[in-house]
């Protein structure tokens, strides 16, 4: 076997789609037809091999991304079945950054749908190259060529059709194979797993030959050497179309679209042939660069096994209550039993088992190299994102971006035993998912839940109980107001009080002054060092800040306020630091009850993302909800709003704007200030 020729022969691909669109249904296919298993499994009766969750199974949805290796035409495709709900986006962005190449599945009833658009759009960022599989052209409503036409209006993709369908519906019977001018059937006895290639029947053929004309066209468009052939009249051979097709595909410059029904067993095997020779290898993609930890350097690394180890974690799993890290190899290679290093953390690391993943299933191997995707068991410090190299040789790949929560639940156990279990459950939670964020509110005290949406939060309390035995309440978070004042005002107050023997007197005079919102609280003091001794001030301005802690409306604390001491009575000898600090304290609850006292939302800077047809409805509803719209941004195809709203009028906002916009918008939102709403 030549040196490269085992790096040529990997594919790592991910299948991505928005939910629903068959997604896990073509991937149980692809697993049947390479021999991987022996039994189709099938998403709506809960026997996915790749949905192994319990909670995919009773929701027939895919939760969390599954790798698994299959062997097809002598190649080895590893994939990579993602989750296509919204909620679980990160899933996909951390699987499109290790993955040469992507298969984007779409409903030929629903088109493209507005999670086929968010993650078609990172895999672009990503530079993925592409293959389209529209699917369920047998069900009801199917449109092949609208579906195709949606690709170019949605996606901003440039399709190349290389089949079209045989019927729709109920008479879909199979495809025409564009590049060979041949028809392909497949036999329902046998499960699709053999089928006919064949002269193309009359009823077709007008259509093949338009669709034939158009994809050579479209090919003279990106190639010399079709061009040439095309103007010139001459015949094209299979052979000359096909590497077209590739380099077109893995230069991004076309997405070649195939078609077929997964449910129905029919288009799968043309699908995993496009794979194996339209999509790139690790060997042809651009080599990863990185840069030195300590010099700031750049370094490539090259996908060789005798290059410097270089291999990215892209996500940790807690499988049997063991930490698994899924890792990609770039260069060099991983062996068991070694030991790697961490640049992010500085720490050395021990591989203790490697092991080639079959979605919750794995076997063992010993030794790894370039365009790997394997689990690792023994890392203990290390999590997604960081990279792994020699000590000797340090490189730092760069980092995943993760989405920032979108939305919170509070939550609390139910039992003392629960109460010890919870932060420990959190935390394994929190290795495995970097959208989740737990924090414990200082001014209420609940153990807040953030996560990217309604159904994200919902799996994660469904699997702390589950698979930790973990009970909890959930509810709504409390707002966190603040108090300040809209006018200024005075307070007087005299301590005069015996304590523990002695006498204790203060009396303190105290105005209060508004101050610009996010200015925080000042004090300051007219008197002079005669008037008060520094101490005595000192004592005062502790009492104020003290009292300032909680306001008188609700409780909350009290920001943008400035507080002057503007007199004082010490009677000589009694005057002592207890009884100024508790007269200032009680100054300042007089003042505030005279100071016009009102509450402070927190203010959220709000970023929405949403195509131009839903604005109107967006912005409607922003307004609705308090907030000020500050800024509008064309982007490809879609309008970014920026905008601030009142944090207690954003519950549910998630809901509301899936369904303004059919699905399509999305939102990041973040603390901005507190301000009057």
């Amino acid at each position: 076997m030549k040196k490269n020729d085992k790096l040529n022969n990997i594919r790592n691909i991910g299948i991505i789609a928005h939910i629903d669109a068959g997604k896990t249904t073509v991937t149980e296919r692809v697993l049947y037809y390479t021999g991987r298993s022996h039994k189709i499994g099938e998403v709506h009766d809960g026997e996915a091999v790749m949905d192994w969750m319990v909670d995919e199974q009773e929701r027939g949805i895919t939760i969390t991304s599954a790798v698994t290796t299959c062997q097809w035409n002598g190649r080895d495709i590893q994939v990579i079945d993602t989750p296509g709900h919204v909620d679980f986006t990160i899933e996909v962005e951390r699987s499109l950054r290790v993955l040469d190449g992507a298969v984007g599945v779409f409903c030929a009833v629903g088109g493209v749908e507005p999670q086929s658009e968010t993650v078609w759009r990172q895999a672009d960022r990503y530079r993925v190259p592409k293959i389209a599989f529209i699917n369920k052209l047998d069900r009801i409503g199917a449109d092949f060529f609208g579906t195709v036409q949606m690709m170019r209006d949605r996606l901003k993709a440039n399709p190349m059709i290389l089949q079209i369908p045989m019927g729709a519906e109920d008479s879909f019977s199979g495809v025409v194979d564009l590049i060979r001018m041949q028809q392909i059937r497949w036999d329902d006895d046998t499960l699709g797993a053999s089928y006919n290639a064949g002269d193309i029947d009359a009823e077709f053929l007008e259509d093949a030959e338009v669709y034939r004309e158009q994809l050579l066209e479209t090919l003279a468009e990106v190639d010399d050497g079709i061009m040439e052939a095309y103007l010139s009249e001459a015949p094209i051979d299979t052979e000359a179309i096909l590497a077209a097709v590739r380099k077109a595909t893995v230069t991004l410059e076309l997405v070649p679209v195939l078609c077929g029904s997964a449910l129905k067993n029919k288009g799968i095997q043309p699908l995993l042939d496009a794979i194996v020779q339209f999509l790139p290898s690790p060997a042809e993609v651009p080599a990863i660069k990185g840069v030195h930890p300590e010099t700031g350097e750049s370094i490539l690394c090259l996908p060789d096994e005798k290059t410097p180890l270089a291999a990215l974690i892209f996500k940790v799993s807690m499988m049997e209550g063991r930490k698994l890290s899924y890792v990609r190899v770039y260069s060099g290679k991983l062996t068991a039993g070694t030991d790697v290093f961490n640049p992010s953390r500085n720490k050395k690391e021990k591989l203790s088992r490697i092991l080639k993943m079959h979605a919750n299933k794995r076997e063992r191997v010993d030794t790894v190299g370039p365009g790997a995707i394997v689990g690792i068991v023994g890392l203990k410090d290390s999590s997604t994102g960081e990279t792994l190299c020699n000590q000797d040789h340090p490189v730092l790949l760069e980092k995943m971006d993760f989405y920032e929560p979108v939305i919170s639940v509070a939550v609390e156990p139910k039992t003392h035993s629960d109460q010890e279990k919870l932060q420990q459950v959190l935390d394994k939670f929190m290795a495995e998912d970097p959208t989740l964020r737990v924090r414990e509110d200082e001014d209420t005290g609940q153990t807040i839940l953030s996560g990217m949406g309604e159904l994200h939060l919902e799996i994660i309390t469904s699997r702390m109980q589950r698979e930790f035995n973990t009970q909890v309440n959930v509810g709504k978070p409390q707002v966190v107001y603040r108090e300040t004042i809209e006018s200024a005002a005075v307070g007087t107050a005299v301590f005069d009080k015996e304590v523990a023997g002695n006498r204790h007197y203060g009396e303190v005079t105290l105005r209060l002054e508004p101050l610009s919102r996010g200015e925080g609280n000042r004090f300051a003091s007219s008197l002079k060092d005669e008037d008060l001794p520094p101490t005595l001030v000192k004592a005062v301005e502790k009492g104020v800040m003290e009292s300032l802690e909680s306001g008188i409306l609700m409780g909350y604390p009290v920001v943008d306020v400035k507080a002057v001491l503007t007199g004082a009575d010490a009677r000589e000898s009694n005057g002592t630091e207890l009884a100024f600090t508790v007269a200032a304290s009680m100054a300042v609850r007089e003042a505030l009850s005279t100071g016009a006292s009102f509450l402070l939302d927190p203010i959220m800077d709000v970023e929405v993302i949403v195509p131009e047809d839903f604005m109107g409805d967006v912005i409607g509803d922003l307004n609705a909800r308090g907030g000020k719209i500050e800024s509008i941004e064309p982007k490809l195809g879609v309008q970014t709003i920026k905008a601030t709203v009142p944090l207690a009028r954003m519950f549910g906002y998630s809901t509301s704007l899936r369904s303004a916009t059919q699905g399509r918008g999305t939102f990041s939102m973040q603390f901005s200030r507190f301000d009057r709403s």
